[in-house]
């Protein structure tokens, strides 16, 4: 959980300098799925900020499978003035109420350790739930649907460089850790799809290895056990020797990011959310943490199921320059970013 404080707030007000044509927004209504996510918890407090400070009177709904979960996640907030529930499972195909001007779709199942233990579930809800968030915005002249994609959808390449949106490698899709890039694919395609045969109007990005002070308790990623035992003061667990490289940014450039291709990005196109400063190992991540909060780094065997969860990317480093074209820029470092996370995050053990 993030402990609010005046210092957060600051920090959004930062990241939402770089968002061109934020204008846009104002006097709309913007209908988030996954709201309690890791990511798009953190659109919605840019998006109350703008409120706040800026009168913008955009009308947040919040999709969730539960209220008391949303309510505790925004607890500063309240429910049906700052924003609106709306009941949502992505791994039902439900019609939903609502009418909205924008849509950015971050529900669906993507944890590690649920995609090697329900790989069929994890599929299925990326697939379902999206159709349903199109189908809603074909029927209400929704404006756009950006949709959270994956860098994963990337798969692996030869060569060591940065992936940009045009590039793609080999995924081995008999590998039941693929459900995870495959469904993200079939969704990216979904976009395209509706958008040629209904004229709807999608925008899709990328992100990379989202780390910072939103992550929830049942995270399974490496960097979010990390943050975890971080803040109880506990040595940091390698289960890999972490040579893989990962394009990470954090929570709040991520969100500006989305917000920014909501508003910019070119219809139809995919956009990657990569901070260039914050390109490293799994490995560098971890000591980053460590050092910051004074633990060890430790090594142990991984077990089989464990690394059944492994994403199958080597290299997953992103180019952002098609992003930073829009306007957008990281604001946070890799070392400011790391010691932010481990500021504001409360551990609820």
């Amino acid at each position: 959980m993030i402990r609010y404080c005046e210092n957060y707030w600051k920090d959004v007000e930062r990241v939402l300098s770089h968002i061109r044509n934020i204008e846009a927004l104002f006097g709309r209504s913007v209908f988030v799925t996954g709201a309690t996510g890791m990511i798009c918890s953190s659109v919605i407090e840019l998006l109350w900020y703008l409120n706040h400070s800026r009168k913008a009177e955009i009308r947040i709904e919040a999709a969730g499978r539960n209220i008391e979960k949303t309510m505790r996640r925004f607890y500063p907030l309240s429910e049906g003035l700052d924003y609106h529930f709306v009941k949502y499972d992505s791994s039902k195909s439900d019609t939903l109420s609502v009418s909205p001007d924008f849509v950015i779709h971050g529900a669906g199942y993507g944890d590690p350790e649920m995609i090697s233990r329900q790989p069929v579930e994890v599929m299925l809800s990326n697939i379902t739930g999206l159709e349903t968030i199109l189908r809603c915005a074909c029927s209400n002249d929704t404006k756009r649907v950006l949709y959270i994609s994956s860098s994963e959808v990337y798969g692996n390449k030869e060569e060591n460089g940065l992936f940009s949106e045009n590039m793609y490698g080999y995924l081995d899709i008999l590998k039941e850790r693929a459900s995870y890039p495959s469904s993200k694919r079939a969704g990216e395609s979904l976009c395209v799809a509706y958008q040629s045969e209904y004229n709807l109007n999608t925008v899709i990005v990328r992100p990379g290895h989202i780390y910072g002070p939103s992550i929830t308790d049942s995270d399974s990623r490496a960097s979010a056990q990390f943050t975890r035992a971080c803040a109880r003061g506990e040595n940091i667990t390698m289960k890999s020797a972490g040579l893989q490289k990962r394009s990470y940014c954090y929570t709040l450039d991520c969100a500006s990011a989305i917000i920014t291709a909501m508003i910019n990005g070119e219809r139809g196109n995919a956009y990657n959310i990569s901070n260039s400063d914050s390109i490293c190992t799994i490995r560098d991540m971890a000591y980053a943490l460590a050092d910051e909060s004074g633990v060890n780094v430790i090594f142990e065997n991984a077990s089989d199921m464990e690394k059944k969860s492994y994403n199958l990317m080597n290299n997953s480093a992103l180019s952002s320059e098609k992003l930073e074209m829009l306007g957008w820029k990281a604001e946070f470092s890799l070392k400011e970013g790391v010691k932010k996370t481990l500021s504001y995050y409360i551990n609820s053990y």
